[in-house]
């Protein structure tokens, strides 16, 4: 889908001083009643006392932010065999789609969502969900005008996606962006979108809390939770603070009934400026890589490593030579701080370093033997070593019909796998084939044939060359290592 600052802080604009001074009188008034209820049992009740009080209003913010709000429509068409049966609800009761043959009909699917406009020349962004699989894509603007859009950038790993349309020489409205370091849990905030396709709705609600990792929407979680109401169809629309900045981009919910319940995440606005500079630069997003493999530091585990609470990201292995490495970090090391801002899991670190981009260095905190240390490390892309060598093979073995390359930092992290394996990897399998029928899948990481290591897509290919009465196979998948013996 889907901090606490001084309120006249937040409101600074000219446009909404009006809101800033009725809020000031309230919280004023709050007091006053607060201080009569300490020095008596009443309880102080009163009415609005000024004009300002009882026209008190988000309509400036929405007025200012809502027309770089826009409609998202997705659009794919699929094609689908007939079958004579496929409107008997017996024959459909008992057999499903089974037996669909006959000609194909289309059939066209359609998904709608939210976007915000970030450029004024038509640079919009929204989730990548909103857009994932479609082949056309149309965005309508808050005055309903429609436009064509093409997708620029298309970023699984953070959720998001960046269109562009073609305004003509007009100058579109924008939402700008905030720091989202900025923010506290109590602020103010909006969300604007399209709700289940009703049209533009604007709702509000406060800041729930921030760096919510455990969402499982995208690889990089670190989100703004809100308990503004974000329902499906909110999806990519914007989060806004009182004084019109964007804040982040709504895109998940949490939801036993799939409708709001006070529950909704929002992807920061910093991770979300990255990923557009990325696209208005015409690249892909680049990250820095760490070099370690980190962990989660539970009660149980703190208290194993003498620390005083649990939280930060523990470091489980280093890659020799990365950038952990070359800046000091070691095994066993508990990072608590990147750049002076706490970091209670390994997603925060993530969060933290791609935020900031490849280039210049990062302050990394952490505990070491009880003691705090603290090091320089290089924010730099994952190296491509060895190439990625990719090979389909085919012939009379298990891994006919199976495509490999070479595993590497950058290709583990493009394929979403654990960095530290080493092997070759399976990228796709042909449908039908042998690799298929024996169960091999992609990304599987294939680290030993009959006892011997495969370090390489030349020395697989090598290795099936040869005639064998039995393929003794170990395979790593996600976290587990599977071992199987196939007859040649």
């Amino acid at each position: 889908m889907a901090s606490n600052r001084g309120m006249i802080d937040v409101i600074s604009e000219n446009s909404l001083g009006l809101i800033g001074m009725a809020l000031f009188g309230v919280l004023l008034t709050v007091g006053f009643a607060a201080l009569s209820g300490a020095v008596s049992a009443d309880i102080v009740k009163t009415v609005p006392g000024s004009q300002m009080e009882v026209q008190l209003s988000y309509a400036p913010v929405v007025r200012k932010t809502a027309p770089a709000v826009v409609n998202v429509y997705s659009r794919r068409v699929v094609k689908e065999a007939r079958s004579p049966f496929s409107n008997d609800p017996f024959f459909k009761r008992f057999f499903g789609d089974r037996f669909s043959f006959g000609v194909p009909r289309e059939r066209v699917q359609q998904s709608l969502g939210s976007g915000v406009i970030v450029g004024s020349s038509g640079i919009i962004v929204t989730n990548n969900h909103v857009i994932a699989d479609g082949d056309e894509f149309t965005v309508a603007l808050s005055d309903r005008r429609e436009f064509q859009a093409e997708v620029v950038l298309a970023d699984e790993q953070t959720d998001l996606a960046i269109l562009r349309i073609n305004p003509k020489g007009e100058k579109l409205p924008v939402l700008e962006f905030k720091d989202s370091d900025t923010v506290e849990v109590g602020d103010l905030v909006l969300a604007v979108g399209n709700p289940f396709g009703v049209g533009q709705t604007v709702t509000s609600g406060i800041v729930s809390a921030l760096a919510r990792t455990q969402v499982g929407v995208s690889d990089y979680q670190f989100f703004i939770q809100t308990d503004a109401a974000i329902n499906p169809g909110n999806s990519g629309g914007a989060l806004v603070t009182l004084d019109g900045k964007l804040i982040g981009i709504n895109t998940a919910i949490f939801s036993r009934s799939g409708g709001s319940v006070g529950i909704g995440f929002a992807i920061p606005a910093n991770m979300v400026r990255a990923v557009v500079d990325a696209a208005v630069d015409g690249r892909q997003v680049e990250r820095p890589w760490l070099g370690a493999s980190l962990q989660v530091v539970t009660s149980e585990l703190a208290e194993t490593l003498g620390l005083d609470r649990p939280g930060g990201a523990l470091v489980q292995d280093i890659y020799s030579g990365g950038p952990a490495d070359r800046g000091g970090l070691a095994i066993g090391d508990v990072i608590r701080a990147i750049d002076g801002r706490e970091v209670v899991d390994p997603q925060g670190v993530q969060y933290r370093m791609a935020t900031r981009g490849l280039g210049g260095t990062i302050a990394v905190e952490f505990t070491r033997d009880g003691s705090i240390g603290k090091a320089k490390v290089a924010l730099q892309s994952a190296p491509e070593d060895p190439p990625r060598n990719i090979l389909e093979l085919r012939g009379q073995h298990p891994f006919d019909g199976s495509t490999v390359g070479n595993l590497s930092p950058a290709f583990a992290e493009e394929l979403r796998i654990d960095a530290f394996s080493l092997g070759v990897v399976v990228v796709r399998i042909l449908r039908g084939s042998s690799a298929h029928r024996v169960g091999l899948r992609p990304r599987d990481v294939i680290l030993e044939i009959s006892g011997e290591k495969v370090e390489s897509v030349a020395q697989l290919k090598a290795m099936v060359g040869e005639n064998r009465r039995v393929w003794e196979m170990k395979i790593k998948r996600g976290n587990e290592v599977i071992t199987a013996s196939v007859r040649g």
